[in-house]
């Protein structure tokens, strides 16, 4: 990745050990509705069984595993094939590809349908993403507070991610933070966060 991402209206987060760039508009507002209302009539929406305390359960939030063919995903103990690209997202990463200069091959779909569904605390560090990943994090719909917190000792910070916004975590961000969407009891509608990766480890069989 370019050491200053080539986008516009993005901003350096100055968070030690972390390599954070946001752009609160990357996405133009008629662009973003239309990515959103296509997302979500999506039918491939699914309940992932994830592992937490030693039990299988449902993930609290809906998601779908999108990449090319052999671009497998371990989370929680549990394998992901992807499912083929959509066409509303296409266009999308290219676009990445261009500004960050990573060839992404690869993106989990997040669905929050209100403010109880949420992501707990994790880093992106799965062997199959590398030591020192790129994720690109598109946020629509909803406005949600994004946290990360330092692996030791260090400060928090939080970020306000609105419909439309890019974030892009490089560097050591994923060995050197954690990150989370809380649940919130504020009254909010449905979101969907694309977070972009490429897969080092491409699997030759399906």
């Amino acid at each position: 990745m370019p050491a200053s991402p080539a986008f516009p209206d993005s901003q350096r987060i100055d968070l030690p050990g972390a390599d954070l760039w946001f752009a609160p508009t990357w996405l133009a507002r008629g662009e973003a509705d239309a990515l959103l209302s296509a997302l979500l009539v999506d039918p491939g929406w699914e309940v992932h069984r994830i592992r937490m305390f030693g039990r299988t359960v449902d993930s609290p939030r809906l998601s779908r595993w999108i990449g090319d063919p052999g671009a497998v995903y371990t989370y929680s103990r549990t394998r992901f094939d992807p499912h083929p690209w959509p066409d509303a997202l296409a266009g999308l990463r290219l676009r990445l590809r261009e500004a960050l200069g990573v060839d992404f091959n690869s993106v989990l779909a997040n669905r929050y349908r209100d403010g109880r569904d949420r992501m707990g605390w994790h880093s992106d560090d799965e062997p199959e993403l590398g030591p020192r990943p790129v994720i690109a994090s598109i946020s629509l719909g909803a406005t949600r507070r994004f946290a990360l917190k330092p692996r030791g000792e260090g400060r928090r910070v939080a970020l306000d991610l609105p419909h439309g916004s890019l974030l892009v975590m490089a560097g050591a961000t994923q060995s050197s933070y954690r990150h989370a969407l809380p649940a919130t009891a504020r009254p909010v509608g449905e979101r969907v966060n694309l977070t972009f990766r490429r897969i080092l480890q491409v699997s030759a069989s399906r």
